[in-house]
């Protein structure tokens, strides 16, 4: 498998498609790896697209640090352009799932410059998700975020019990299988809770972030939610639209695991999307 190099740490990437293809990063989520976009990348490839599926921080075997700051979020959105410099790309439509998903939030305000478009899967625009918690039902969906940061537990319950908790939440079980026996792997399940963990303490203190250059403009952004999320309802998707401006929305009918349930509407989506915007 191919790899590039971060923070001297090394990544596995998967490439999809055509090297002239229009480039698309997809970027996985929790408790994913890659291959939740093995269908999505093949459709987009199929029609031409250049396509980058990382393991992120924490998932790929050569990028597995232990100590929690590792995870901070500017480390993380240094990942997506260290392999962006790796490919020789300037920009790149950006398309993140889940935790992905807060990564092109993320990019979008800090490096809109490296990005031709953004897509967000899932993920609700953090605002959106804060003002939800005190005003919807929103932090009941989101009690496991605070669990999450527990010492020892966390890592028990995912390395004995991921496949039955996920899989109650839509995923395919031979899905939820995988990704269980992922996180016996040495190092993930404590490099994929790490992200949370950090969260929480950059929420409270949060980094200074990168400032783009003068001049750069936010890309064309595209949200894709699933009406039947069990962890993100239809109000904090909705606050969402009203958070962003010019932001193009579409409702999906299925859950939180778009990537692996929907990846040909997800592929279609994305695809008019982009096409869109390579030609702004």
């Amino acid at each position: 498998m191919p790899t590039f190099t971060s923070d001297a740490l090394t990544f596995q990437v998967t490439e999809h498609g055509p090297k002239t293809g229009e480039p698309i990063v997809l970027l996985h989520g929790f408790p994913q790896d890659a291959t939740s976009w093995s269908a999505t990348a093949a459709e987009l490839a199929g029609g031409g697209h250049r396509v980058l599926t990382p393991n992120l921080r924490g998932y790929s075997p050569g990028a597995c640090p232990r100590d929690r700051s590792s995870y901070g979020v500017n480390r993380l959105v240094g990942d997506v352009l260290a392999l962006l410099d790796a490919q020789a790309l300037e920009q790149a439509h950006i398309v993140g799932h889940d935790w992905g998903g807060s990564l092109v939030w993320t990019m979008r305000k800090t490096h809109p410059h490296r990005m031709t478009s953004a897509t967000i899967v899932s993920t609700p625009h953090p605002s959106a998700l804060a003002w939800a918690c005190t005003h919807t039902g929103q932090l009941l969906r989101s009690w496991y975020m605070a669990a999450i940061a527990l010492p020892v537990l966390p890592e028990f319950v995912v390395r004995h019990h991921l496949a039955q908790l996920i899989a109650a939440t839509g995923l395919p079980d031979e899905r939820a299988s995988y990704y269980q026996s992922l996180m016996n792997q040495k190092g993930i399940a404590t490099g994929a809770l790490n992200w949370y963990r950090q969260m929480l303490v950059e929420q409270i203190r949060p980094p200074a972030r990168p400032i783009p250059p003068v001049g750069a403009h936010t890309p064309a952004t595209q949200y894709i939610w699933g009406n039947e999320d069990l962890f993100f309802n239809r109000a904090v998707a909705e606050r969402t639209t009203k958070v962003v401006s010019d932001l193009s929305f579409t409702e999906l009918d299925g859950g939180h695991w778009l990537p692996e349930t929907h990846p040909t509407e997800l592929a279609e989506t994305i695809r008019s999307h982009v096409i869109v915007s390579a030609h702004h």
